[in-house]
């Protein structure tokens, strides 16, 4: 699969020397994803990704699909990194996170289940089920997602 350079830009972040160069070069281009967010394999950061803003306590799994303006963190910054009770954020396999959706975690971990995807704008505040349609603010289950025949929408 060809990467865009964003998305070759989001790897070289774990290469020696070139890693913080990376970083600083993706930050500019108005992408914040930390040096301590471990990306799995054929990860796409769609359309360069603008306004893409990710917590240092994120994993990011296999064929996770990001558009811009995705933001993934705390749900409650109105306190303190020492007193908040956020663990961190678990993107699984085959996850799409559409343009302008935030993820936000208040307690624990939150968990995006394989095959999920987050409707555009959505504001997702719960874990997920495997291959699910979420959409909202607050987002909700509207839907199943069918890997293997497309996509289906409702219950």
């Amino acid at each position: 699969m060809a990467k865009d350079i964003y998305t070759r830009l989001v790897y070289a972040r774990q290469i020696p020397l070139l890693g913080k160069l990376s970083y600083y070069l993706l930050k500019i281009s108005g992408v914040e994803i930390p040096l301590s967010v471990p990306i799995g394999e054929d990860f796409e950061l769609a359309h360069g990704g603008f306004g893409v803003v990710i917590h240092s306590k994120t994993v990011i799994e296999d064929r996770v699909k990001i558009y811009p303006g995705v933001g993934i963190g705390r749900a409650d910054i109105y306190l303190s990194a020492k007193v908040s009770r956020f663990e961190g954020v678990v993107i699984e396999d085959e996850v799409i996170l559409s343009p302008g959706a935030k993820v936000l975690c208040k307690q624990g971990v939150l968990r995006v289940k394989r095959g999920t995807v987050i409707g555009a704008n959505a504001v997702l505040l719960e874990s997920t089920g495997e291959n699910e349609i979420w959409a909202g603010i607050p987002a909700r289950r509207i839907g199943f997602r069918d890997l293997n025949d497309g996509d289906r929408v409702g219950d």
